[in-house]
């Protein structure tokens, strides 16, 4: 039989080491109130962008309206960041003045 080399190399085996993987940090998207955005536009963009059902939309869409300010998602910060730019590209393209904002949770 012919003599083949050692393939590991004489090496040590490896193991798993014991990585700790950190979750992203998270960011809230906030929608802020405005006189100017209907609220069927508000609940539209929370349905269309945030992927919000008929009854939190339009619960969220309340609180931003009553209070002035509400979260529509929480996300890692490239997607809040992206949904916060769609929302208001919809909105610029409707002439609303509608403002999302991103801060970390």
């Amino acid at each position: 039989m012919a003599d083949f080399p050692d393939i590991d190399g004489g090496g040590e085996v490896m193991t798993e080491s014991d990585i700790k993987l950190e979750k992203p940090k998270l960011f809230k998207v906030l929608l802020h109130n405005d006189d100017f955005t209907t609220m069927d536009f508000v609940v539209f963009v929370l349905q269309y962008v945030f992927m919000r059902d008929e009854a939190e939309s339009i619960t969220i869409m309340l609180k931003v309206h009553n209070e002035g300010l509400g979260i529509a998602g929480i996300y890692p910060y490239e997607i809040a960041n992206m949904k916060a730019q769609k929302a208001m590209n919809l909105a610029k393209a409707r002439e609303f003045p509608l403002l999302c904002t991103v801060e970390e949770e």
